[in-house]
């Protein structure tokens, strides 16, 4: 079934494209760096839409931000739901006359050993963090297409690049969506920007989801040395920020301290 959309309100800010403030979508926004990310692209003067299941997380990020003056807008989004996705950002191009970037931020850790045997656990990875993905590709690119311009920022991992125990399936989601986004940029039209951002341990609540008691345990020495999600929101920002001609195609951010 079909997520509600929820309607916004006029915009604080004009929206003018890839030279000025821009209109940005960010999945997985009712916390952590997608919430972070919302908050620092608003920040920048972008109009942005933070889109969640969470709704009444991301009313309140909403609510908050304009009262600091800033422009944006809740939608309702479960990324798994490919005709949601097209959906929202068909009415949001309706409603602001174009859509800039999309920031693929939704997704979802749950580690633990493959013989531990969690395949619900494993379907849940990839129906979030690679068909959501893909389902955002496939809703913005016609438009990014139409308009001749875009930016997709996808937000990987550092799982992305490396394997270590209770992280093969996690590591797996992570490295296609690498992978889809690279595709992505060596496909794409010049005028469409891609991105890569790989965060390492950063202080979300994403590790809290881990069922698996010995992937849970061993979180708990890794996650001892941290960053904050702003430092990856900061990243997804500068990236943003670039000019037209210039596209910043992978950054990793990461603990000083993580190897």
């Amino acid at each position: 079934m079909t997520t509600p959309i929820t309607r916004p309100t006029t915009p604080t800010t004009t929206p003018t494209g890839p030279d000025g403030p821009r209109v940005v979508l960010v999945t997985g926004a009712s916390s952590g760096i997608g919430e972070a990310a919302a908050r620092r692209l608003a920040a920048d003067g972008h109009h942005v839409v933070l889109t969640a299941r969470r709704t009444d997380r991301l009313d309140r990020h909403v609510a908050a931000l304009r009262a600091d003056g800033l422009s944006a807008e809740a939608r309702a989004l479960d990324v798994t739901e490919r005709g949601a996705f097209a959906a929202v950002v068909d009415d949001i191009v309706r409603v602001h006359g174009r859509l800039d970037v999309l920031v693929g931020n939704a997704g979802v850790m749950l580690l633990s050993r493959l013989d531990a045997l969690r395949v619900d656990e494993w379907d849940r990875m990839l129906d979030v963090n690679v068909r959501g993905l893909l389902h955002g590709v496939a809703a913005v690119l016609p438009h990014f297409r139409a308009q001749e311009s875009g930016h997709v920022v996808t937000v990987a991992s550092v799982g992305a690049h490396e394997v270590s125990p209770t992280s093969a399936v996690y590591s797996a989601t992570k490295f296609a969506a690498w992978a889809l986004t690279e595709g992505l940029r060596q496909e794409s039209d010049p005028a469409v920007r891609v991105t890569t951002v790989s965060p390492g341990v950063v202080d979300t609540e994403l590790a809290d989801h881990i069922t698996d008691p010995v992937a849970a345990d061993l979180m708990v020495g890794y996650r001892a040395e941290h960053i904050p999600a702003d430092a990856v929101a900061a990243a997804v920002s500068f990236a943003v920020a670039q000019p037209p001609g210039v596209d910043v195609n992978e950054i990793v951010v990461r603990p000083a301290g993580q190897r």
